[in-house]
């Protein structure tokens, strides 16, 4: 088609896109005060317009809209969700955690950590059962396996999917010490953000079944999250499933919280309490009477 043939095209834009624009000006020499001053920079192209207080709104939309049209393009229809500490050594990793215990007390609490470690192969097992299965709908692969990105359990869960040749996504948090995603993420499917709550936000726009393992503060934030928006209608119900009934029943007293009547009776029944990879397949394929 020639030059002016595409004038007369009705199909083709009429307008420059904006990184053809942005072109335009970044190739022009800038030698005057005017087009020197931060004031004329393009706004978008404007990092330090962009991180303003003011754009926060903007922002929270940009974290929004970002993972979830390059999820869509990866043709990701669902997720299998992982939630853990960020502190439970795997089962190889297990003497080198040890033997860093400098005293009684902390050599106590490495080895009740390296006895979770159990949980990281499960959580490792579990995501190589649904890699395996490769479920595909309408054209878009299901129950595709979601961590924090992080290490530990998080780390488990993207590594048993590389293991068996699926990818995987990574949600990282920007936080003030250094925080990379672990080595098991698929690369254009690890995800960084600034706000903990778009983040929380994207755990569950697409999770159809969530397993929850042995944590600290942050698997306490998503997953009583995710309880609370189950409990309050805001979310239809789906498969939780609560890795290591002791641990849990340690830490939270849940069946004291409905004899104080704080939550109903009927809210136990939100979660299911299992040990196994196999377990919590097992309830995922009930729910969703799957094939696999």
């Amino acid at each position: 088609m020639t030059e002016e043939e595409k004038q007369h095209d009705l199909t083709q834009r009429k307008f420059y896109k904006a990184e053809q624009e942005a072109g335009f000006v970044e190739s022009q020499p800038r030698t005057t005060p005017q087009q020197q001053d931060p004031a004329y920079r393009l706004a978008f192209r404007d990092t330090d317009f962009l991180l303003r207080e003011e754009l926060r709104p903007v922002r929270f939309q940009l974290e929004l809209m970002k993972p979830e049209m390059l999820l869509d393009e990866a043709k990701i229809g669902s997720t299998l969700v992982m939630y853990g500490s960020a502190r439970i050594p795997s089962p190889e990793m297990g003497e080198a955690a040890l033997s860093t215990a400098t005293t009684p007390e902390r050599k106590a609490v490495v080895e009740r950590l390296v006895a979770k470690s159990k949980y990281y192969e499960e959580a490792r097992q579990l995501a190589q059962i649904a890699g395996k299965c490769g479920i595909v709908e309408d054209g878009k692969r299901q129950f595709v396996v979601c961590s924090g990105g992080g290490p530990s359990i998080m780390e488990a869960a993207n590594r048993g999917a590389e293991e068996v040749g699926a990818e995987s996504l990574g949600l990282n948090i920007v936080l003030p010490h250094e925080q990379a995603p672990n080595s098991y993420v698929t690369p254009h499917l690890s995800f960084q953000f600034h706000y903990f709550a778009l983040r929380k936000m994207h755990f569950l726009l697409r999770a159809r079944a969530v397993a929850v393992f042995p944590g600290g503060f942050g698997t306490f934030d998503e997953f009583f999250e995710l309880l609370t928006l189950i409990q309050t209608g805001k979310m239809k119900p789906i498969p939780i499933l609560l890795f290591g009934k002791n641990f849990w029943s340690r830490v939270v007293n849940f069946e004291a919280l409905a004899e104080e009547g704080v939550i109903n009776f009927e809210d136990l029944e939100l979660f299911t309490p299992v040990e196994t990879a196999d377990e919590a397949w097992a309830h995922i394929v009930k729910f969703y009477d799957l094939d696999c």
